[in-house]
């Protein structure tokens, strides 16, 4: 039944305009098939242009089970549930719901923006006009999922006040509970048989199902992993513990709304509020001016910084002990007390150092810092759910091996039993792209490197037929590559950060022959096809910095048990890394595109055959003339 679906005339070819059977998408829905009736486990890379997602979804809707997919992405949640699925759905007998479900953060909380409309008048007239479109979009929605909102970025000043996180929620104990959004996209999620999460979501279900005390999701009996390559971070993201300034601040606020709602006669408890934000903001400058991740370790042998610690920690305490004098005059004042002794008990978990086999580390940003323990593997955790009774569990991406090998991701979620599958991309690599290692280029090395490579790049750019991704390594690079491309070309330069990412998209793909300068998210999870994008450049090789905290904490941990921190843990994540870079590049059967690596030690360096072994096969060449030579040979 499932391979019919595939045929030339089968069910895929009625749901979708243009249909072409593919045998690597045969393949892996066989795959799938297999799995699910065994229930087993299956990691499959499969290559761009696969078909993946219908070649995972048609088994899972046949197989009547009861089915979790998660992705890695909102955007890859929405186009699966509000594309994908409807298109299948079209054809085939289903008769069951389907579901979507969101963090927390995604859903309009009515209770606080009820809170907010009475404060509202000190804010800003950004904020003011945005509450508009809050206000108008409430009294419309069904789902309360503000990616729904016309005209609200994705990074508003107001999203934090009208929704709502696991410190401020007040639960059951909400006066809209039964209203609330977030409660009714879980009951729809639990009466629902196939269900479409994202992985952070996945794994908050898993540590809140670890205290015994309730759940987010249904037990699936299939569960699939779509950009499985992102689990393993992730995961130890969740299976840690972190308190951050925003919580402390969002409690002083709480305790203020608090004091001037239910205990106005406790002056004490204003006091009490202001001395935890302004604890707080002393704590950030004592960690340094500049934004910086950093060893907590180490810190805590600074006395400027233990100081204002302990000051942080008395304020805390002066919070708890006034509004302990106030429990029983209200539920904001009762869930603040709560909140003060769970983010108490964390605060003193974070700083008294114990646990050999996690990381402590902080991160600041320019107004906020975060106090983090990351468990170093999360292997044993994570295995013991894959080989529950009664589940199949599927993994797959396009960039989940490092040189045809699976074992850096199987060693990382403990998945050394499940079966494995590579198809290769349909796409013609040797005709639709070349790989240009130029030759004379600045050191990786030298700190204004970013700015130089730009200069040298500038006469390649201009020769450019459509768009150009310039895709870099650090947010200082991108500062020094938009300096020198603005002044010395006269295209369009995007800039990530000066727009929200789907702006930044929507003109570069309007565009057509525009410059896209951005770093991080822009490696993966983006979608340009055609012209639009005709070029890709990687200012270097993305190796992650060796003082990064937790990959410090882990590398001492490979030399402990006598590995090698570089091989197995360095390289296999550049590797990935560069992988989804690279997958921006062809992402259609008619796409044409260079890639331009700018690191020489692609080509001089003994690990950089596992780079090039772990690429599709593009032509090869160091001699920037090539790429004039494969550009004129598509105009003819």
């Amino acid at each position: 039944m499932i391979e019919a679906c595939f045929a030339e005339n089968g069910l895929l070819a009625r749901a979708i305009t243009n249909f072409a059977p593919r045998d690597s998408q045969r393949e892996m829905a066989a795959a799938v098939g297999r799995t699910i009736a065994a229930e087993a486990s299956l990691l499959v890379e499969a290559g761009t242009g696969t078909g993946k997602t219908f070649a995972y979804l048609v088994p899972a809707l046949l197989s009547e089970k009861r089915v979790i997919i998660s992705t890695g992405s909102k955007a890859l949640q929405e186009q699966l549930f509000s594309r994908d699925l409807p298109q299948l759905l079209a054809v085939l007998p289903y008769p069951h719901q389907v579901a979507l479900l969101k963090g927390r953060a995604n859903y309009l909380c009515l209770y606080r923006l009820d809170n907010f409309l009475a404060s509202a008048w000190t804010q800003e007239a950004e904020v003011l006009a945005d509450l508009v479109k809050v206000k108008q979009f409430a009294l419309m929605t069904t789902s309360g999922d503000i990616a729904d909102i016309a005209g609200l970025g994705e990074t508003a000043a107001i999203l934090p006040h009208v929704t709502s996180t696991n410190d401020n929620c007040l639960g059951r104990d909400c006066p809209r509970y039964e209203e609330c959004f977030l409660v009714q996209a879980r009951r729809k999620a639990l009466d629902a048989r196939l269900v479409v999460i994202n992985h952070h979501l996945f794994f908050a279900d898993m540590v809140v199902k670890d205290t015994g005390f309730a759940e987010l999701l249904p037990d699936g009996e299939v569960y699939i992993f779509d950009e499985a390559h992102q689990l393993p971070d992730i995961a130890s993201g969740y299976f840690g513990e972190s308190l951050s300034s925003r919580q402390l601040l969002d409690l002083a606020h709480e305790l203020m709304l608090a004091y001037r709602s239910e205990v106005q006669d406790m002056r004490q408890l204003a006091l009490a509020a202001e001395s935890l934000e302004h604890s707080c903001r002393d704590v950030r400058l004592a960690l340094g001016v500049e934004p910086a991740k950093g060893e907590l370790r180490g810190k805590l042998g600074e006395l400027h910084f233990e100081r204002q610690l302990l000051r942080l920690k008395d304020a805390m305490t002066l919070c708890y002990d006034v509004a302990k004098l106030a429990l029983g005059r209200g539920e904001r004042i009762n869930h603040c007390f709560e909140k003060l002794a769970e983010l108490q008990t964390k605060l003193k978990r974070l700083t008294h150092i114990e646990q050999h086999d996690a990381a402590y580390w902080f991160e600041t940003t320019r107004l906020h810092f975060s106090f983090n323990l990351t468990p170093l593997s999360i292997a044993s955790r994570f295995a013991s759910e894959v080989v529950r009774p009664g589940s199949s569990w599927i993994f797959t991406s396009a960039t989940m091996t490092v040189d045809h090998d699976f074992a850096h991701f199987r060693d990382r979620l403990g998945l050394e039993k499940s079966e494995t599958m590579i198809l290769d991309s349909p796409f013609d690599y040797a005709s639709q792209s070349l790989l240009l290692v130029p030759r004379n280029l600045p050191d990786t090395a030298y700190a204004q490197r970013a700015g130089f490579l730009a200069a040298e790049l500038v006469s390649l750019i201009n020769r450019v037929p459509g768009g150009i991704f310039f895709l870099c390594t650090s947010h200082q690079s991108v500062r020094q590559v938009a300096e020198v491309l603005r002044t010395e070309l006269g295209r369009k330069i995007l800039v990530q950060g000066e727009e929200n990412k789907q702006t930044l998209l929507t003109q570069f793909t309007e565009n057509g022959n525009a410059v896209l300068v951005a770093t991080s998210s822009f490696w993966e999870g983006v979608d340009v096809r055609g012209a639009a994008l005709s070029c890709v450049i990687i200012d270097k090789l993305p190796f992650s910095a060796p003082d990064d905290p937790l990959l410090k904490a882990r590398m001492d941990a490979c030399r402990e048990r006598g590995g090698e921190p570089f091989v197995e843990l360095q390289l296999p994540e550049a590797v990935i890394t560069l992988k989804q870079g690279v997958g921006r590049l062809i992402r259609d059967a008619g796409d044409k595109g260079v890639l331009v690596i700018c690191d020489p030690r692609l080509v001089n360096r003994a690990y950089g055959a596992t780079f090039l072994h772990s690429l599709p096969p593009m032509p090869r060449t160091r001699q920037m003339c090539r790429a004039d030579g494969f550009w004129a040979k598509d105009k003819r």
